[in-house]
């Protein structure tokens, strides 16, 4: 797969990363991962140590062996690389480092190791490490003296004293035997000889007794050491397999730092594609890959040698490292489904050894995924090793079979078999573009069409005499030629008109909607004006009954009295204005702030509304409907633009509500004539300057950001330029 995929390398420097030697894979859950890959990314944190796969040594101590002193530091390597994690305080990591609790005796154990891994803390260490190097000091010293002796000063190489096979000696001429009884512990390259004078052979029979009984004594340090780990093995295995676990991510963290990469999450719930500007890793001169796939095949036809192959495998790789979270130049908004596998039908099977042809391999290999599900197929020049004709026919049924319950991914150059699937809705169609004033590939794509596999440009690029190119094309006849473009034009048309009725079936459904909208308000309108009537009609004929009793009142007190009764009823009396919840709609003249505009597109909640030729996205709740006025004479009213400062101050605001200021300044910047403007929002805990970066990158308005110079803000703010 990784080979196939032209992903070697990129593994490679990957597996460098490790603290040991691993697969690429992650345990555990993907979403827990990606959370920890994200929290990781904002930390800093030094890299772990190299450290030996444990696994044999976790083995001998369940068989109650004794672990040597450097195996045993592997273990003490790996501990106080999580007491040091432990220490940082990570709240958001708290969940995973307190699971890991480190026993006292481990505690007690780790502590008789320096960071070289030599043992510390025993006294009967310490004084045989003294008594050694008084010993070395003394047997230094003679040889010193033998360096200076006059006797041995011809035979002598040079004045140093050197290190053989561990022990110190002189570097002697032949001949030295005549002054210098001494032990040959080895020859160099220039045929001199490296000797120990038997002099001084007390001084290392002393030594080597030491040395002894230094190695019995760690011997049993090692043992007890070793009982020690073998009663707290599972917690041995535990750490050991977090720290496989962390080491993984670990890895990906630094070369995303490193190489400026980014972590995309495989999405569940949906089966789009939308890469945005990826980059395959093999590429060093990479033109960024944007592509919107979201049926079940995708052809790309077209030039050769124009990035087809390149295309495919930058699909294939894009999801391959999607699903194990591995680090992509890619922009962060772009979306890769969770496919269960990745299998690329690339090279050519054809095997000598086992009697396989190109065809017959490949139909081995189609075989293999037919009985599979959500795979992700990717097959380069699917025609490769048959009849062109036959394979047309074969093939088109076998990739109907196959995207019924897979995504498939092809290269051809088989206009026929092009053809034929372009005819499922569920095809998308894909073709290489070729300058033909420059006679070479763009390496860009349109969607829609069989592209031209240009065979005698290409062949003329590629040095192949002109007049040969032109007996070939005579070959060729300008009939199939005329058939080739047809067959081009015709699939174009047909997606074209596919498009079209799409969109007209969409406009169709949306009528529908707002015509049964309609109907439902009118109704809710009509009965709340007839409840309203019927409140009034109760309402004015209790007032006209006071009326009339005031009329027939006896006396004039009597009269006023109900007349003021009458008046107090009918100043009740309020007749509702009923405020309509108005929609808009595509077209609408609107006013925000001091602007006028016009809907071009709604978007849920909000809109998109062009004013004087720039478009903003805005709440539908902060526009209001407008009216323009009755032009007089050829006098055009226009309203004048806000006043908006070049300058937006954010200290002290909550994330949401810096963020919907700076969304409703930047509107007003833009509507307002603005090229640059500058927003404050402080270092602090960097949680407002990582929020507005985030904003500031997508932002349609913005062309551009940095971080203000130091006399202005420095890393508290930003220069915008819109």
């Amino acid at each position: 797969m990784v080979k196939k995929l032209d992903l070697s390398d990129y593994i490679a420097k990957l597996s460098s990363l490790f603290a040991r030697e691993k697969e690429y894979f992650l345990q555990g859950d993907i979403r827990k991962n990606y959370e920890y890959l994200n929290k990781l990314s904002n930390k800093d944190f030094k890299s772990p140590p190299s450290v030996k796969n444990l696994d044999t040594e976790i083995m001998h101590l369940k068989k109650f062996g004794t672990l040597k002193h450097d195996q045993i530091f592997e273990f003490v390597k790996i501990i106080n690389y999580f007491k040091y994690l432990k220490s940082r305080n990570w709240s958001d990591l708290a969940e995973w480092f307190d699971k890991i609790k480190i026993p006292e005796d481990i505690e007690n154990l780790i502590k008789h190791y320096n960071e070289k891994g030599e043992v510390i803390g025993f006294e009967d260490i310490d004084l045989i490490n003294e008594k050694i190097k008084e010993v070395k000091s003394s047997i230094r010293q003679q040889l010193y003296k033998y360096l200076n002796s006059k006797k041995l000063e011809p035979f002598l190489v040079d004045r140093q004293i050197h290190l053989q096979s561990g022990e110190e000696c002189l570097l002697v001429r032949g001949g030295y035997n005549k002054v210098l009884d001494a032990e040959i512990l080895g020859r160099s390259q220039g045929g001199f000889f490296y000797v120990f004078p038997r002099g001084i052979e007390k001084l290392k029979k002393q030594l080597d007794e030491l040395e002894s009984k230094k190695e019995e004594i760690l011997y049993e340090i090692a043992k007890n050491f070793s009982e020690t780990l073998r009663k707290w093995v599972k917690f041995l295995e535990f750490i050991n397999n977090e720290f496989d676990k962390f080491d993984a991510l670990q890895a990906r963290v630094f070369m995303a730092k490193n190489e400026n990469l980014e972590f995309i999450m495989p999405t569940f719930k949906t089966k789009k594609m939308y890469l945005r500007d990826f980059c395959h890793p093999a590429l060093h001169d990479c033109k960024p890959v944007t592509l919107e796939w979201d049926k079940q095949v995708l052809i790309i036809t077209g030039v050769n040698a124009g990035g087809k192959t390149m295309l495919l495998k930058s699909i294939l790789s894009a999801a391959f490292m999607s699903k194990y979270l591995l680090p992509m130049k890619i922009r962060e908004n772009s979306v890769i489904p969770h496919f269960k596998e990745i299998v690329p039908i690339i090279d050519d099977p054809q095997n000598v050894k086992n009697d396989i042809s190109t065809f017959a391999g490949r139909i081995k290999e189609f075989k293999e995924v037919f009985a599979k599900e959500n795979y992700l197929i990717g097959v380069d020049e699917i025609e490769l090793g048959t009849d062109a004709n036959e394979a047309a026919s074969l093939f088109k049924v076998i990739i109907e079979e196959l995207m019924k319950k897979n995504r498939i991914v092809i290269t051809t150059h088989h206009k026929r078999l092009a053809t034929l699937l372009a005819q499922n809705e569920e095809v998308e169609l894909l073709a290489a573009i070729y300058d033909e004033k420059k006679e070479k590939p763009t390496y860009e794509f349109i969607k829609g069409t069989i592209g031209k596999s240009y065979a005698f440009e290409t062949a003329k690029r590629y040095g192949i005499p002109i007049n040969i190119i032109q007996k070939a094309r005579q070959e060729y006849s300008e009939d199939l030629e005329k058939l080739d473009v047809l067959i081009e034009k015709s699939a174009k048309l047909e997606f074209e008109q596919k498009q079209k009725i799409k969109e007209l079936q969409s406009e169709l459904e949306n009528v529908k909607l707002l015509k049964e909208s309609l109907i439902r308000q009118k109704e809710e309108f009509n009965e709340k004006i007839q409840k309203e009537r019927e409140k009034l009609l109760r309402e004015y004929n209790a007032a006209i009954k006071a009326a009339k009793e005031a009329i027939k009142a006896k006396d004039t007190r009597e009269a006023h009295r109900k007349l003021n009764e009458a008046h107090k009823l009918r100043s009740k009396i309020k007749i509702q204005k009923e405020e309509i919840n108005r929609e808009f709609k595509i077209g609408d003249n609107v006013k925000y702030g001091n602007s006028v505009g016009t809907i071009v597109e709604i978007k849920g909640k909000n809109a998109l509304v062009e004013f004087d030729g720039k478009k903003l996205l805005i709440s539908k709740s902060a526009l209001k409907p407008y009216l323009a006025p009755v032009k007089k004479e050829s006098k055009i009213y226009k309203p004048k633009p806000q006043k908006v400062d070049i300058k937006l101050d954010l200290h002290g605001m909550r994330l949401e509500e810096a963020l919907e200021k700076t969304e409703e300044y930047l509107n007003n910047a833009a509507l307002a004539g603005l090229e640059e403007v500058w927003i404050y929002h402080g270092m602090g805990k960097g949680i407002l300057a990582k929020g507005i970066t985030e904003l500031l990158k997508n932002h349609p308005l913005v062309k551009e950001f940095h971080d203000a110079p130091p006399h202005m803000g420095g890393y508290g703010a930003k220069i915008v330029k819109l």
